[in-house]
């Protein structure tokens, strides 16, 4: 009993109490005081960097990553089947989408910016749009629960890339130019983790940009008109900016980024809107650095959110009005709540998978 700190010298109630309490807490894995959930780490058995995530329920999920890698999971995360498109060998998967277990669209960050569909759990993919340009680079993905979906990177002729598809990546429309939001010199957007995107509805759509000037772009049209929302987050520099966007409802927002050079710092790193972006909160404890993706969690039913980046994990309970540690689990890019349950997964560098339960 000494590695947990502990002697038994008279068999009393009060002293096994004592033990058995501090045992419990010795075996609990990642909780902090506090916290009413846990992550438990995944032996993937791949080295890829991971960035694109999908979790459809608490039973299936999709990654994608460096060096062509896509794995789908069919039983909660704990174990992945691992994939690769043929010609595709060495795509950076950042933008995953999927719908099931069978159906699921990939997209590569860089040239070429190439789309592929898959309708038989990744067995065959179709590639679906492609795009050879020098400087063309998707860096998101998303659909909605129509099949309705939006695909943007970053700007061409300074107009951003924005493209739609009304049959679940089947094919794809490109946004014509004189629609497209016109983008200020040094202004792109980050793949960062496929987050800087979303769709309220087929119609309502959000873009984050970052950079130069970092703002969000909004259409409730389709694309036939924008708006552009200023945020007060860290810009200026080609690394600054809004790295993940997260809309807990139409109005109740929240943005994160910083500097990934300086991933430490935690000047104007977060802000939140209850306003959708009328007017901007500054949490009065921040994150603890830069943080690339924002996602909920749903431990004991009650919706929390998560912050992650280089240095770990932070979470809020309050909507983002206040972080705190969750776990200082490094290495970590993306992280995703179930579309349909509670399943909340992370992953990153080496291969390294989370479940966050």
């Amino acid at each position: 009993m000494d590695n947990n700190n502990c002697t038994i010298t008279k068999p009393t109630i009060l002293s096994l109490a004592a033990c058995l309490l501090s045992i419990c807490i010795a075996l609990t894995p990642n909780i902090s005081i506090g916290q009413t959930a846990a992550s438990v780490e995944v032996k993937s058995g791949v080295t890829a960097s991971f960035r694109g995530l999908s979790v459809v329920d608490d039973s299936v999920a999709w990654l994608g990553g460096t060096n062509g890698a896509i794995g789908v999971s069919v039983n909660g995360g704990t174990q992945w089947k691992w994939q690769k498109v043929a010609g595709c060998e060495k795509c950076d998967f950042r933008s995953v989408f999927a719908f099931d277990d069978r159906s699921a669209v990939i997209a590569n960050a860089g040239t070429p910016a190439v789309i592929f569909v898959t309708n038989d759990g990744g067995e065959h993919w179709k590639e679906t749009y492609r795009l050879n340009d020098t400087n063309a680079f998707i860096d998101g993905i998303t659909f909605t629960e129509s099949g309705t979906g939006i695909a943007y990177g970053d700007p061409l002729n300074g107009r951003l890339l924005v493209l739609s598809s009304s049959n679940r990546g089947g094919s794809w429309t490109t946004l014509p130019a004189d629609q497209s939001p016109e983008m200020h010199p040094g202004e792109a957007s980050f793949a960062a983790s496929g987050t800087c995107v979303h769709m309220f509805s087929d119609r309502h759509w959000v873009i984050a940009t970052g950079g130069t000037v970092s703002s969000l772009l909004e259409t409730k049209n389709s694309g036939r008109s924008w708006q552009r929302i200023s945020t007060p987050i860290l810009q200026g520099k080609n690394s600054t900016g809004i790295f993940s966007f997260y809309a807990a409802s139409k109005k109740n927002w929240i943005i994160a980024g910083g500097d990934y050079k300086k991933d430490t710092l935690t000047t104007d790193n977060a802000f939140y809107t209850r306003n959708a972006g009328r007017k901007w909160r500054r949490p009065k404890v921040p994150p603890r650095g830069y943080r690339e993706c924002i996602s909920r969690t749903t431990p004991t039913n009650k919706q929390y959110v998560l912050a992650l980046g280089p240095g770990g994990i932070d979470i809020s309970y309050n909507n983002g009005r206040t972080w705190q540690t969750y776990s200082n689990d490094r290495q970590l890019h993306v992280v995703k709540h179930a579309q349909k349950g509670t399943a909340t997964i992370a992953a990153g560098g080496n291969g390294k998978i989370i479940l966050i339960r």
